[in-house]
């Protein structure tokens, strides 16, 4: 597929997800996914800090990631880092729960305590606007499977991704964050 027409593809679907979420735009905080609860989540509360954002399933074979994503928290939330976790059921409807549900089962499951959002679509054509801007962004990077890993740069930018298969306490990822939590 050619590169306009795959941007002209984003750009009709951002058209039908509503007026409440905008077409792919230039930075990460510039889009809002919607708490378990109901209300808007703004990356722009985030402005500023590196933010790990990762399409999650509580029933994938790679659930025990939760744990890991959380020894990232830990680690790092004092430092200014904040990770979210993106409930996605598009792949194998591996998250079955939904709304507040899916966090208790983290937490009682994986001891997860950092922010997630409600189920979300993160696969194209229906991502969420956020997933759309960040496979315009890196195209070839885009999740393939549950636990997909987006870093955001704390000006906003996506400064790296990282597959499934890249365990949360996994050098490179490690590394990445430490980076872009010394930018200034």
């Amino acid at each position: 597929m050619t590169m306009l027409r795959r941007e002209a593809l984003i750009l009709l679907g951002a058209g039908f997800a509503g007026a409440a979420r905008a077409a792919p735009s230039g930075r990460a905080t510039d889009f809002a996914f919607e708490h378990p609860e109901g209300g808007a989540m703004p990356l722009s509360a985030y402005a500023g800090r590196p933010i790990l954002i990762v399409n999650t399933a509580t029933a994938c074979g790679y659930a025990g990631q939760l744990a890991g994503l959380q020894t990232l928290w830990t680690r790092f939330g004092d430092r200014g880092l904040t990770v979210i976790g993106v409930p996605s059921p598009d792949f194998g409807n591996q998250e079955p729960l939904d709304g507040p549900a899916i966090a208790e089962a983290a937490r009682k499951n994986h001891g997860v305590t950092f922010p997630l959002t409600a189920k979300t679509r993160v696969k194209m054509p229906r991502a969420h606007p956020f997933y759309q801007w960040a496979a315009a962004e890196r195209p070839s990077e885009t999740p393939r499977w549950n636990f997909h890993k987006y870093l955001i740069a704390r000006d906003g930018s996506l400064a790296a991704a990282f597959a499934t298969q890249v365990e949360p306490t996994d050098p490179r990822l490690v590394s990445s964050i430490a980076a872009t939590l010394d930018q200034a």
